[in-house]
């Protein structure tokens, strides 16, 4: 029987390993458990850069969210936003609109209780524990009515998480939702994993993840963009996240060696137009 620590909710599961924590763990964060770290070992024998992967991850998001704050988007929907860490989305956007407004959105009971904590003396930025493959109960959650302005343009972040929404839950079709409930002006920014480089050690990091809450589907670049069909794509297009509109902290020493085979990962941003 594994020891529950104070901060973990008593609802969790300790011994069924689940992709938030398993990704906070590869980030260098402690708000995993022994089954997390257990099965993420195993995800990192079948690709060992995944703590590479995950923060060239998270310095995708910071880029589009930059751009996208750049571009007078002051509302922002983070779907599957995971536990928070280093650079969160209301944390960016407030370096460049302090009025911007963040609602986030995570099903993981740890995820819920330590954005809470962490919001709750944050004015602009809220919380929704819901399932993002249920559009209808997340934009009818009582956080977003008067916080949120459907009637105006807004940012919908899908960073690092439609590889957890297998065919079978219509991912397509999900993506397809919020959009309509967005109007014209509006983005969609998107990372996802793909398998176009190294299929066989993809099949074996899925293996790995059956075994976890969220089973993973890698796809190609024509299957990422099919699910952002009806965005007209911001240059450069669905391209490698690490290519992904690089700036300064591009200069550094890349940890791949710039292989973007590596990363296994496209980003894109797309407005609607």
């Amino acid at each position: 029987m594994s020891h529950r620590p104070a901060w973990a909710p008593d609802e969790i599961d300790l011994e069924r390993p689940a992709p938030a924590r398993m990704y906070d763990y590869y980030l260098g964060g402690s708000h995993n458990f022994a089954a997390d770290r257990e099965l993420a070992e195993k995800a990192l024998g079948a690709w060992p850069e995944l703590p590479q992967v995950t923060r060239a991850n998270r310095a995708f998001l910071r880029r589009a969210v930059t751009f996208l704050a750049g571009q007078g988007i002051e509302q922002f929907l983070d779907l599957g936003s995971g536990i928070p860490t280093v650079g969160n989305v209301h944390e960016i956007v407030a370096a460049v609109n302090p009025r911007a407004r963040t609602v986030y959105v995570d099903s993981d009971p740890v995820a819920v209780a330590h954005s809470r904590v962490l919001l709750a003396e944050t004015p602009n930025a809220r919380f929704v524990h819901a399932d993002l493959r249920d559009p209808e109960r997340v934009l009818a959650d009582p956080a977003l009515d008067g916080f949120l302005d459907l009637g105006r343009p807004l940012a919908v972040l899908m960073f690092a998480v439609l590889h957890f929404v297998p065919d079978s839950d219509d991912p397509a079709g999900i993506v397809a939702a919020y959009r309509r409930a967005s109007v014209a002006g509006s983005y969609l920014a998107v990372s996802h994993g793909t398998r176009d480089y190294f299929p066989e050690r993809i099949r074996s990091l899925e293996e790995v993840y059956s075994r976890s809450s969220a089973t993973m589907t890698m796809r190609s670049h024509a299957e990422i963009m099919d699910l952002m069909s009806g965005y007209e794509l911001v240059p450069p297009g669905l391209t490698d996240m690490t290519r992904w509109r690089p700036d300064e902290e591009a200069a550094l020493p890349d940890p791949l060696d710039g292989d973007v085979k590596r990363y296994s990962g496209y980003g894109a941003v797309g407005r609607l137009e």
